[in-house]
C-alpha cells in the first residue's frame, strides 16, 4: 500500500526537526530523507515582509495530488508537503517538503518534483511589501519555474 502524502497549508511557523519525526517514527524501510525548506529572502534589504494568499480547498488538493503523483513515481515511504500563508517576514520558513525513501535518489527526485510542480500549479499568490512601508506589487511567476517543472514531464 502506498504511503498517503501529509499536506498542510496553515498561517503558523513549522519545525522541522518535529516534522521530520513524525514523518520516519517506525518506518524501518527508510534508508534516506530528504528535506527542502524555503525561506523568505530579505531582497537586498529592502522587503519587509511577503504576503502569501491560497484558495483554501484547491490549495491543498493541488498539492495532496503532487504529493501523490512524488509517491507513486518514486516509490516513496512518505511525504510531507507544508505551504505557509499570510505576512511572513525575511528570515522566516515559507515552505517544507520531506520526502523519505528506501534509498537517496528517490527521496532527492520526489522532493526536487514536488517543489517544481507546487512553484507552478499550487494557488499561492505572492504579494510584497517594502521594508519601508510601500505595498509591492504581486510577483509574477517566471519562466524559469516552468522549465524546472517541465523536465519531469515524460516526452
Amino acid at each position: 500500500m502506498a504511503a498517503e502524502p501529509l499536506v498542510k497549508v496553515q498561517r503558523e511557523d513549522f519545525d522541522l526537526q518535529a516534522e521530520i519525526d513524525r514523518l520516519t517514527k517506525g518506518r524501518h524501510g527508510i534508508g534516506a530523507v530528504v528535506t527542502f525548506s524555503g525561506l523568505c529572502r530579505d531582497e537586498g534589504g529592502s522587503l519587509g515582509a511577503l504576503e502569501l494568499e491560497h484558495y483554501p480547498g484547491m490549495a491543498e488538493a493541488e498539492i495532496a495530488r503532487i504529493a501523490t503523483l512524488a509517491i507513486k513515481r518514486f516509490e516513496l515511504g512518505g511525504l510531507t508537503a507544508i505551504h505557509r500563508y499570510g505576512k511572513i517576514a525575511p528570515g522566516e520558513n515559507i515552505v517544507l517538503v520531506i520526502a523519505a525513501a528506501p534509498h537517496r535518489q528517490a527521496a532527492f527526485d520526489g522532493a526536487n518534483f514536488v517543489m517544481d510542480f507546487l512553484k507552478t500549479s499550487a494557488p499561492f499568490w505572492k504579494k510584497e511589501h517594502g521594508r519601508d512601508g510601500t505595498e509591492g506589487g504581486w510577483v509574477s511567476a517566471k519562466d524559469a519555474d516552468d522549465t524546472a517543472r517541465d523536465k519531469w514531464t515524460d516526452k
